[in-house]
């Protein structure tokens, strides 16, 4: 059958991953062969794909097939996130939308409609995976709502509570009034924002004196119980014992004093607003201040806000402002610049605010995570992200678990009194009474008198347990699938869920399996734009991810994805490298046109330069195949890539078959076209793990092969001795074919004229390529000399001097003119360089760099001086 004399990506890429799913080539089963497995850092579940993703799952699945050829039992589990927040906003949206309001309907209602949503919406970007050619083995694809994963959970969270690890405190939390849900600390992003700070004049009571207080939220003055001032400081001294009137609502309050107050700081007092700042809270509790909450879950005015009840934070932050100046409580306003705390999932700035809820004792946790960290446990690539780990490790705050929201797993805790403390922590309902009745003394008591906590557990409950839970290793502990797959191998995330999920999952590891979760954690960068932008659907700079799929194939994205994508260090992602990787796709191809195209004679015998090249080239796979293994241990996929695409373009395409390429309108020989095509077959192996559709195209369309022998499946090559020196020679032969092809186009001699080439030996390079040289630069004859030749053009490779007679080919005048004009001009040049060389001011000062240019300068215009002169000389 005729090969396509274009490469069609979109109809190839489609049959092979079908073919591969038909086939179950993705699917793995416990055996006896050794493990490598990966577990896909969930996306949400109504999430779609974005290029974070496409770098992420790239970086996996060149990872996953290439433990596949390695003869791996490679195992790839996929599954989505239940993304309680953004799930369930959108499920209101949408309700919204249709005239319902999610409070009047039930729990149980809700959740109805927020499975319907997730049922239509949910796993689009699984399939979308698909389309980059992502091998996860989809009959094992979770979710963390599943059945068996949501009993994981539960059974999690009352082990700890069992342990004294979860408990239920009232404390300062971060609200999110817009998701209307209380987020970790790790959920909260901090960034400086142009603000104002707001100068406010409190009278004391019962005098004509004021205080001046600064705040960046005159809102909430509304819920200040105090003044605060220190009690060193000489200014208030007078103000011992009084009180304050706070502006507008004219409540009064005491001064109170206290060390905490920084006397250089601002005024020097400080407004206490216990219910809305950790600090105010801490110096409340100390004071015994009250507690006066001044806000709504959507952070709307409440009561206490008096004639600003109902309206949003901000807008009566302006009314509010205008009233304080009217009033002349307000002194004076400057721009300040504020560091505010935004929620990572809606965006919407963050208010403090003290609350019941659940918390995770996290410092004994800590402890192994630490140590499997810096020791040699678990490697973090790049390294450089071990200290940030460290920090915040060695600074941990318990993990406040509970979320105000019903999409998610319900915290099992059971209230059976009217007090805070009266509840029981179960499995079901049922364990529940029988918990209570003891709690209680109340041997009567029956299901309906108990009731559920309301919250959810926060989403990253369940995360934390993914690389276990997918193996049902929670449930069955001693199951042969979690003693087998686990530890997994390889991790490939993003470094900013190092704290919301890989440090939680290596906490979770040591306490549930006494073991690491895996061994290396590869932290990818961020993709921006060519300006250094973050890609985001806000700014517009994100492509589509499918968009560049059609346009460019899959392969040709995932190579533009990885060319320039080392290990933590952001990609500027430039569509020009998708359109380089699809370039790349199509090289190959033609080259392997080129090879089906030749006819195939089995009466000739080898050519020794057919024989050479294939040696020289096999050395050159060795080589490179060393190469590959140390840039994958230390997981520089870019780097992997690159030395694979010089192997393939430069040397396979460029040079090898050049070399083995027959005479025009003949047959190449039996012996060099089976070992071109078992080097050809070698390069797809190592090509795979990139490019997975040409590289199974070209394997499939080389001869018929069964399903057993497909590309996906077969064995990488294996790391045998070669000869170096194959390699060097042959680099100083490159060179001077190179040299030859210069000077031909220079000169314009045809290549279809033959020439003659000498060669001025002083150093006793090896002879093997001559015949190589020979072919590839059309030589009639190829000589040694042991003198200049006249009436020749020279050129220069390493020590020898090589000389192609000229006479009658070109115009001698001419050309003695146009090398005398270079001379002049190259001899000026160095001249120039000299005068500056020559200047003690300019080497003792000028930076080493500089000066090191000069003198490359200047020897390389010796150098071309030489060479030169000695063209001019053989001219005659």
């Amino acid at each position: 059958m005729a090969i396509a004399s274009q490469y069609n990506a979109e109809s190839v890429e489609d049959k092979w991953y079908e073919y591969w799913m038909e086939n179950n080539f993705f699917h793995s089963e416990v055996d006896a062969r050794e493990p490598y497995t990966i577990v896909i850092p969930p996306p949400n579940v109504t999430g779609v794909l974005h290029m974070g993703h496409m770098l992420n799952n790239t970086i996996q699945d060149v990872l996953i097939r290439r433990a596949r050829l390695k003869g791996l039992n490679a195992c790839w589990v996929p599954g989505t996130d239940h993304a309680s927040i953004a799930t369930e906003a959108k499920v209101v949206a949408k309700l919204k939308e249709e005239g319902i309001n999610k409070n009047d309907l039930s729990r149980e209602e809700f959740l109805e409609h927020a499975w319907d949503w997730t049922h239509k919406h949910g796993g689009i970007i699984l399939q979308q995976l698909k389309k980059l050619g992502a091998s996860c083995d989809w009959e094992r694809t979770k979710f963390t709502m599943d059945e068996n994963m949501s009993q994981s959970v539960i059974k999690v969270f009352i082990d700890l509570f069992d342990k004294g690890l979860i408990y239920r405190g009232y404390r300062m939390v971060n609200w999110d009034p817009q998701a209307k849900t209380t987020l970790s600390d790790e959920e909260v992003n901090y960034e400086e924002r142009q603000g104002k700070l707001y100068f406010l004049k409190y009278k004391v009571e019962g005098t004509n004196d004021h205080l001046t207080i600064a705040t960046t939220r005159p809102e909430t003055i509304f819920g200040d119980s105090a003044i605060c001032i220190n009690p060193n400081d000489k200014r208030f001294r007078h103000l011992k014992g009084k009180k304050a009137i706070v502006p507008i609502c004219n409540r009064s309050i005491p001064i109170i004093e206290d060390e905490y107050v920084d006397v250089e700081f601002g005024t020097g007092c400080l407004k206490v607003t216990p219910a809305h700042d950790e600090n105010d809270k801490v110096l409340g509790d100390k004071h015994n201040l009250e507690v006066i909450d001044i806000f709504h879950d959507d952070a709307t005015l409440n009561a206490f806000g008096l004639h600003y009840e109902g309206k949003d934070r901000f807008k009566a932050r302006a009314e509010i402002v205008e009233e304080l100046e009217l009033s002349g409580a307000l002194a004076k306003s400057e721009d300040y610049i504020n560091k505010v705390g935004t929620s990572e999932r809606t965006g919407a700035v963050i208010e403090p605010r003290l609350s019941d809820q659940w918390f995770l004792k996290m410092k004994e946790m800590a402890k192994p995570a630490i140590d499997a960290v810096v020791g040699d446990d678990i490697n973090l690539v790049p390294d450089k992200f071990l200290s940030t780990y460290r920090h915040w490790m060695d600074n941990v705050r318990d993990w406040n678990i509970s979320r105000q929201l019903w999409w998610g797993q319900q915290i099992p805790a059971y209230y059976y009194g009217p007090g805070k403390n009266d509840f029981v922590v179960a499995e079901t309902l049922a364990q529940a009474v029988e918990k209570a009745k003891i709690a209680s003394g109340n041997e009567n008591l029956v299901a309906d008198q108990l009731t559920q906590d309301k919250d959810a557990l926060d989403t990253w409950f369940s995360s934390w347990l993914w690389p276990i839970s997918v193996f049902n290793g929670i449930l069955e502990p001693e199951n042969k699938e979690i003693q087998y797959y686990y530890p997994t191998n390889d991790l490939v995330t993003a470094p900013e869920i190092l704290f919301f999920w890989v440090a939680r999952m290596i906490m979770a590891g040591y306490e549930y399996r006494g073991e690491r979760p895996f061994k290396n954690v590869y932290l990818t960068g961020i993709v921006r734009d060519k300006q250094r932008r973050k890609m985001s659907k806000s700014l517009g700079n994100s492509p589509d991810p499918l968009g560049l799929i059609k346009k460019y194939g899959a392969d040709g994205v995932r190579v533009g994805m990885l060319l320039s994508s080392p290990a933590g260090n952001d990609l500027m992602f430039d569509e020009d490298l998708c359109k380089q990787g699809s370039g790349f796709a199509n090289k190959i191809w033609n080259a392997f046109r080129l090879i089906k195209g030749w006819e195939i004679s089995s009466e000739i015998e080898q050519p020794k330069t057919s024989k050479i090249a294939v040696e020289w080239y096999n050395a050159k796979f060795q080589q490179t195949l060393k190469e590959l293994e140390d840039h994958y241990s230390k997981y520089r996929m870019s780097d992997a890539l690159m030395s694979t695409y010089k192997l393939i373009w430069d040397d396979y395409c460029s040079w090898f078959l050049e070399m083995i390429k027959p005479e025009y309108e003949k047959p190449i020989d039996q012996k060099t076209y089976g070992e071109g095509i078992k080097i050809l077959e070698n390069n797809l192996k190592i090509l795979h793990p990139f490019m997975p559709f040409i590289s199974e195209e070209i394997w499939q369309e080389i001869t018929l092969r069964t399903p057993e022998e497909a590309l996906i499946i077969s064995k990488w090559p294996e790391e045998t001795n070669f000869d170096a020196s194959l390699i060097s020679d042959f680099n100083i032969a490159s060179e001077v074919i190179v040299g030859i092809r210069k000077i031909r186009k220079e000169k314009n001699i045809s290549f279809k004229n033959t020439i003659d080439l000498l060669v001025l030996q002083n150093e006793k390079n090896s002879r093997k390529y001559d015949g190589v040289i020979s072919k590839m630069g059309n030589i009639e004859t190829f000589n040694y000399t042991e003198n200049n030749v006249e009436g020749a053009l020279s050129f220069r490779v390493r020590s020898n001097e090589y000389f192609i007679p000229i006479a009658g080919a070109i115009d001698v005048d001419s050309e003695k003119a146009k090398l005398q004009e270079e001379l002049s001009y190259t001899e000026g040049f160095l001249k120039s360089v000299d005068k500056k060389l020559s200047n003690e001011r300019f080497v003792n000062n000028a930076p080493e760099k500089v000066v090191a240019m000069e003198k490359a300068k200047k020897a390389d215009a010796e150098a071309k001086i030489e060479t030169l002169r000695a063209s001019i000389k053989n001219l005659g």
